[in-house]
């Protein structure tokens, strides 16, 4: 269906334009005698007998979407305040609030003439987030809304026949019914189109929000959106921001609601088109909406079932992202873990993964909590040698070598090296720590010196000899190796010491030093989002170290941000696309006007040859004619 943006654009007036937050002149505080309007919300509202008020409220439910009255909208705006406020509220369900809110929106999308009048603009928004407010968390209000009709003009919606602002609180709405047992089986009568507009969704709506809104100049973009967006308040910065944080919830939204029918394995052969999920792999909800698990967390449900393991496992692209986010301070990097786990753990997809994944869960296996998951190391380490012995004693044979060898590294330091020191002596682990902080010194001298390769084994030497139960001495061997690694361009190998690292410091207070010096690793990888995070984690770990008052961001962490914070703008991709095609038609004009240039140049040539040719020919003629004469002459 097609956008009617610039239909609004074109016809709709300015006085109609005006913020809804405008007060009308007439007030319903001091007396109903002031009010005209029979069905007037507030006057019903302010009613002291309580079942008048009801009635009141009632009839204005059922009169609104039927009659043309400016009020609509600050009713409205009114009712969104409740809802937000108070979602588990029963009154205005039973009231009829649903069955007036689908009426609106109906109207406002087969009625062009009304949207346009006055501020109904706004109406359809209001009315689609007041049944997603009121649908949150009440399966028995869900249930309601389905029955009064909601889920009709709701599509409408979510079709596109407005604008991703109303589409935003539509796939909302759709997410709350979809998420109760006694609701889903009504949201999946539309099962087909649902998920296919939610992909589509997902894909697109940042280039489109960036097209349409954050691309345009200000003077141009729609005044309802733009007070929509910051409650008639703002100015282009708020806008912007707020426009970020809404195109997040529109993506995150999307995902939910996708993820409502994954939940069931229902469509899982078409949500897990190759395409599609190598795109999911990288969907986050950035930091103006952090608090979504956003791609991460789809795939994590499609891991749950056999179907959607198979079809993550055969994406290269996916593993990848998952391997990257494990050994990240990404707020879902269990996700990912789980994700890697799930896959390995099934015979049917392990030994598609574990050449690649073993490299990273190897540097997690001294884990011991995260996020309230205690022993994670340990269910890492159970699930990459549960065929081990096979590996060392059977005909089982890895492809890569690099990946049997980090296998044979995880048996050793986790099996016999915890037998060989459960029978060490207090003396024997005395003088061990001993030597330990020695050839540690002599890193140190080698690494200021120049020596960085000399101080990379001394550190490598003292690792090897460092009993396992001494974490704070092996969380500085790791992170001091981690640093060589990074003066010697090592990237990869200066990420794997900085994660042992942060593993086997606490979970509460990780070692900051180790979170630095991953995110210069991460940023010369050119993993912005990565190094971004561990970015901000040492920030927060420093100032939290520290008294609050007087601290200061270091001036190179201030910079990593900046640098991070810019290249991993939600809105990045969409702009480098935008910037691409205006090149390209720039170019295509360009192109066009050379050649008409070059073709009427041609043109003038042609006809200047021509007229010479011409020429040429009648003086021939003319010749011919004076030599026909002179013969005749002469004969006569």
């Amino acid at each position: 269906m097609p956008n009617i943006l610039n239909f609004i654009r074109a016809h709709l007036p300015e006085s109609a334009m005006d913020s809804q937050h405008q007060k009308k002149n007439t007030t319903h505080k001091n007396s109903k005698s002031l009010c005209t309007n029979p069905c007037c919300f507030f006057c019903a509202m302010n009613e002291a007998d309580p079942s008048l008020r009801r009635a009141g409220i009632a009839k204005c439910f059922k009169e609104m979407p039927l009659r043309d009255d400016q009020e609509h909208v600050l009713a409205l705006s009114g009712l969104w305040h409740i809802a937000m406020a108070q979602p588990d509220d029963p009154e205005f369900q039973f009231l009829g609030i649903f069955e007036c809110a689908a009426n609106l929106i109906r109207r406002g999308v087969s009625d062009r003439d009304w949207l346009l009048r006055d501020q109904n603009i706004y109406i359809p928004y209001y009315a689609a987030h007041i049944i997603g407010s009121y649908t949150m968390n009440k399966a028995q209000f869900a249930e309601r809304a389905v029955k009064s009709g909601v889920i009709s003009p709701l599509m409408e919606l979510l079709r596109g026949r407005m604008s991703w602002v109303e589409k935003r609180v539509a796939v909302r709405a759709l997410g709350h019914l979809a998420s109760h047992e006694r609701t889903f089986d009504a949201i999946s009568m539309h099962e087909a189109e649902i998920v296919y507009l939610s992909m589509e969704t997902a894909s697109t709506c940042l280039d489109v929000v960036y097209d349409e809104f954050v691309g345009v100049e200000h003077c141009r973009r729609l005044k309802y959106h733009c007070d929509l967006l910051t409650r008639g308040t703002g100015g282009l910065e708020i806008e912007n921001r707020k426009a970020e944080e809404w195109a997040s919830q529109l993506q995150c939204w999307s995902l939910y609601l996708l993820n409502c029918f994954a939940c069931k394995e229902r469509s899982l052969n078409r949500i897990c088109k190759k395409e599609f999920l190598q795109e999911l792999s990288g969907m986050w909800g950035g930091l103006a909406n952090r608090s979504s698990p956003a791609g991460i967390g789809l795939i994590r449900t499609l891991c749950y079932s056999r179907t959607g393991r198979r079809k993550v496992a055969d994406s290269k692209e996916v593993i990848e992202r998952l391997c990257n986010i494990s050994r990240s301070s990404d707020k879902w990097q269990y996700m990912a873990i789980d994700c890697l786990l799930l896959i390995l753990k099934d015979p049917d997809t392990r030994y598609k993964v574990l050449n690649a994944a073993v490299l990273f869960l190897v540097d997690l296996v001294d884990l011991r909590s995260l996020r309230g998951r205690t022993k994670l190391g340990d269910a890492i380490t159970q699930t990459l040698l549960q065929d081990y012995d096979q590996l060392k004693y059977g005909n089982l044979d890895l492809k890569s070598e690099s990946a049997q060898r980090t296998l044979e590294e995880v048996w050793d330091l986790k099996v016999e090296r915890k037998k060989r020191e459960s029978i060490l002596t207090e003396e024997a682990a005395r003088e061990r720590r001993l030597l330990v902080g020695v050839m540690k010194q002599e890193g140190n001298r080698l690494f200021w010196s120049g020596d960085i390769e000399g101080a990379v084994l001394k550190y490598t030497e003292a690792l090897e000899l460092c009993p396992l139960r001494m974490r704070k001495e092996r969380v500085v061997l790791h992170s001091n190796r981690a640093q060589c690694h990074l003066l010697l361009r090592d990237a990869e190998s200066a990420i794997s010491d900085s994660t042992r690292a942060l593993s086997l410091s606490s979970a509460v207070s990780p070692h900051s030093k180790s979170l630095w010096r991953r995110s210069q690793a991460y940023d010369m990888k050119g993993f912005a989002k990565e190094s971004l995070m561990d970015c901000l984690m040492f920030i927060n770990d420093r100032i939290k170290s520290r008294d609050t008052i007087g601290v200061s961001i270091p001036y190179y962490a201030a910079r990593m941000i900046t640098k991070q914070m810019n290249a991993t703008w939600i809105f990045a991709t969409a702009k480098s696309k935008k910037d691409l095609n205006d090149h390209v038609v720039e170019n295509q004009e360009s192109n066009s006007h050379d050649h008409e240039t070059t073709m009427t140049m041609d043109i003038r040539k042609t006809k200047k040859g021509i007229a010479v040719y011409a020429h040429y020919c009648r003086r021939t003629v003319e010749e011919e004619e004076e030599e026909r004469a002179r013969k005749d002459r002469d004969r006569i």
